[in-house]
């Protein structure tokens, strides 16, 4: 009996050497961790339970069958995060560059229909250089099962994909397909035809780094969610988010222990909105200041920074934020904007988080970049995503509201349950400058009467009161008490329940 354990633990050793000790001290030596290290920090100590340990690979072309590791470059199981299930593939850049053979994507599969079963998020730690070409067609095979799996996840189960080294090829189309991505700075990229592609095809010069690394992804594609220094960092915020996010779409986020008072008021947003409606301020001021402790999850922070999005708490339960930025743009909408904040939106809704949005929005950006990209159809985006979502949605006019954008931002028209807005709300078609000019435009030679007419459509337009009348706007609230009335419409729609009509899917503008 002793011989067989003894051999147990000598294959269980073997299996976790991956491509032995020179390709481990070469993957340290770009600063990253092993596909094992990984887990470990990822998962509660002692929690993680690993499946297919001892899974070759079955080709024998090319003389691979004299070459058959344990796990087949990819390690898989389950375990908790902060005592939370979960269940996790990791790569592993050592055996094969971590490419995708048969049994590698037969791995993966097995846990994500695992997860779907048991209500459980998936979190993939992307390391691989695609498909295993001496595998052929089974290893195409093997990518489309898992995107299969990721259709079929989508909406249910939270899907985190994190690249932490090369993600080429059909490898890319799984990440993209999950919920949120984050990268490595330095050492992670993305994309589906490399350089030396890109060069044969097209003539440019460009390297990886540039053509598909995390600045890339992050600032200017959006195809990234966030971006971090290394590895050790990037799965410490995987665990902070995860502890915002429910299991599934049946169960609620957790709720947090909290030490915030939810009747706690801030007497500096009375002054944060500048006398000059031109000056910008910064929007997150008071997100951090309306959330439990201040913490505030960012999502795609370096993308399209006119409008915020991401998670806080109030009274220790999940909401989702999304915030138009005066600092950028005076925080208009625009297709990039419109396309990440409607994402965003429904996230929320496929998982119940409810929907707090903060307005100050001047309109649509004009132009002919926007008009030619198509930000007509990009803004339906986000009207429609509002307009679907069924979660408990709260709004705060802070500002400006002007013409569609003011309907687009979770208005009443679009079932917002709770509308407040602040005394310096401006709710109207247009600034009076510009409506001025237009319902006056015989007495534009007059200067001193345009300053009338533009100080009288500020007297009768330029405040939240002609929406309070129609019942557009439920209350104008004073600016400090912001936290207490949003915590206490949330506290009230906990058992909010409403439903769209029978559908087998919408049609939402792409």
């Amino acid at each position: 009996m002793s011989d067989i354990l003894a051999e147990l633990e000598a294959r269980r050793a073997a299996a976790r050497a991956g491509g032995g000790e020179k390709r481990i001290a070469a993957q340290h030596a770009k600063g990253k961790l092993t596909a094992r290290e990984r887990i470990e920090l990822l998962m509660d100590e002692g929690s993680f339970e690993e499946f297919d340990m001892f899974v070759k690979h079955r080709t024998t072309d090319f003389g691979m069958g004299e070459n058959r590791p344990d796990g087949d470059g990819v390690v898989t199981g389950w375990g908790t995060i902060n005592g939370r299930m979960a269940y996790v593939f990791s790569q592993d850049f050592t055996v094969f560059g971590g490419s995708l053979s048969e049994t590698h994507a037969q791995k993966i599969c097995k846990i994500m229909d695992m997860a779907m079963q048991n209500g459980a998020p998936v979190i993939g730690l992307n390391d691989s250089g695609g498909a295993r070409i001496q595998e052929g067609v089974a290893s195409l095979a093997g990518y489309a099962d898992v995107f299969q799996r990721n259709i079929m996840a989508s909406g249910v189960v939270p899907q985190i994909s994190v690249i932490m080294g090369p993600c080429a090829g059909g490898a890319v189309y799984s990440p993209a397909m999950t919920d949120f991505i984050f990268m490595v700075k330095d050492s992670s990229y993305m994309f589906v035809t490399g350089p030396d592609v890109v060069k044969t095809v097209t003539n440019e010069v460009i390297t990886a780094e540039e053509l598909g690394g995390a600045s890339t992804h992050t600032k200017k594609s959006s195809v990234a969610d966030g971006a971090f220094e290394n590895d050790v960092e990037a799965i410490a915020e995987i665990r902070r988010l995860f502890d915002f996010l429910p299991l599934n779409n049946r169960e609620k986020a957790p709720v947090r222990p909290f030490f915030d008072s939810p009747e706690r008021v801030e007497h500096s947003l009375d002054t944060l909105i500048p006398k000059n409606p031109n000056q910008p301020y910064d929007m997150k001021e008071l997100i951090l200041k309306v959330a439990d402790e201040g913490d505030f999850y960012e999502i795609q922070g370096d993308f399209a920074a006119n409008i915020i999005t991401g998670f806080i708490r109030l009274e220790g339960q999940t909401i989702g934020v999304v915030g138009n930025q005066p600092m950028v743009l005076a925080g208009v909408l625009d297709i990039d904007s419109s396309r990440k904040a409607a994402r965003f939106v429904r996230f929320c809704d496929a998982f119940e988080i409810p929907i707090l949005t903060f307005v100050d929005v001047p309109g649509f950006l004009p132009g002919t970049a926007q008009e030619y990209g198509g930000v007509i159809k990009h803004g339906a985006k986000l009207l429609f995503a509002y307009g679907e979502a069924t979660v408990p949605k709260v709004t705060v006019i802070t500002r400006k509201a002007y013409g569609g954008a003011y309907d687009v931002m979770a208005s009443k028209h679009l079932r917002g349950d709770f509308n407040y807005a602040w005394p310096t709300a401006q709710i109207a078609v247009m600034g009076a400058k510009g409506a001025t000019e237009i319902l006056y435009r015989a007495e534009l030679d007059d200067p001193e009467k345009i300053a009338a007419r533009t100080a009288e459509y500020e007297t009768n337009f330029a405040n939240p009161f002609r929406a309070a009348e129609r019942g557009f706007i439920d209350e104008v609230i004073m600016p400090h008490s912001t936290r207490r009335r949003v915590s206490r419409a949330f506290a009230s729609l906990r058992t909010k329940q409403l439903s769209n009509p029978w559908k087998k899917h919408d049609n939402i503008p792409l």
